[in-house]
């Protein structure tokens, strides 16, 4: 498995082969679609995540010392940014995850590049995300 900062790498690479944020976008929303299915049942009020706009929900499950993500979001480009948190953070250790300091998604611009209301959204998720690492950690 690639470790934490090599798939940042990558992703930060992968955003550089787009010069305009539309095509970034593109970028996204195809993540989003590559999504595996999140089942009906689980799209739970306890599963949503507190300040987004759009309705995301996440679970989180520990297997081998490791947790995995999965989500869906009700948003063609919340749910890419999604996909693209849980492409790098699922797999990883609670230490790791909650050791991550975020920093790709500046380096990509992420934040910048979105609605002040996205921008609020893209943080929760992760806080989310981190809490959840921290919960698990032993």
């Amino acid at each position: 498995m690639k470790s934490l900062q090599e798939v940042e790498n990558e992703i930060v690479e992968n955003f550089s082969l787009y010069d305009e944020w539309l095509d970034k976008y593109e970028y996204l929303i195809d993540l989003g679609k590559n999504l595996e299915p999140y089942p009906e049942e689980n799209k739970t009020e306890d599963r949503l995540i507190k300040g987004c706009q759009s309705r995301v929900w996440l679970d989180a499950r520990m297997e081998d010392g490791k947790l995995y993500f999965s989500a869906d979001s009700d948003a063609i480009i919340t749910k890419g940014i999604i996909s693209l948190l849980i492409s790098v953070y699922s797999g990883r250790t609670p230490q790791e995850i909650a050791g991550s300091d975020f920093s790709f998604i500046s380096r990509i611009g992420l934040k910048e590049n979105l609605s002040p209301t996205r921008a609020n959204g893209l943080v929760s998720m992760i806080e989310t995300i981190k809490k959840t690492a921290l919960d698990n950690l032993e």
